[in-house]
């Protein structure tokens, strides 16, 4: 039985990594996989899912208001894939998300998303709420603060280093503008 899956962290967790590994793993078997990304994240380049460690592989992408179901069903109406892989899931809406419930349930493909459960205010994006919500079995992934807990949140830093309490939810960037930090060091960073 297919299941919707969400992983999530903060940044620099290693989410894409894991999506990479777990796509080839399939690959390597014979099975085909289906990977889509965020079409505005372009770091990795356009159409691309990429890792800080240097690893990647090329991916469809989806817009805001995309109709995913359908997406989905037309790729699978070219051949069978074993999984689809969503990367910066965050970046899904309510209703995306639940197109991915209909795929699971419908069509029978599990669906691995990866993405930022909070932002850098400590807020859940519209995108990871749903997948909270609607998720069959849900994963974190690790990483840890610079005091060696668990990191949990993120702050986005402005040019001088400082922590921004303000700002856009959505902002594209890499370690040169986020940092993961603990609940406690990130309660300080931003005064709280």
């Amino acid at each position: 039985m297919a299941k919707l899956y969400f992983h999530y962290s903060t940044m620099n967790a290693g989410k894409s990594t894991i999506l990479l590994q777990a796509s080839y793993n399939y690959r390597e078997r014979g099975m085909d996989t289906y990977l889509i990304t965020a079409q505005f994240d372009n770091r990795a380049g356009e159409g691309r899912v990429g890792s800080r460690i240097g690893i990647g592989s090329d991916a469809d992408t989806f817009g805001p208001g995309e109709d995913l179901f359908a997406k989905i069903e037309a790729r699978l109406a070219m051949g069978a894939v074993a999984c689809i892989f969503i990367d910066e899931a965050q970046f899904l809406s309510k209703e995306q998300v639940w197109d991915l419930a209909r795929v699971v349930d419908d069509l029978n493909v599990p669906i691995m998303c990866y993405g930022l459960r909070v932002d850098f205010r400590g807020e859940l994006f519209p995108g990871s709420a749903a997948l909270l919500a609607l998720a069959d079995e849900m994963r974190e992934v690790r990483t840890i603060c610079h005091c060696g807990k668990k990191a949990t949140m993120v702050i986005r830093q402005g040019p001088d280093g400082m922590a921004l309490k303000d700002g856009a939810q959505v902002q594209i960037g890499g370690n040169e503008t986020y940092v993961s930090l603990c609940r406690r060091h990130w309660r300080e960073a931003v005064g709280r």
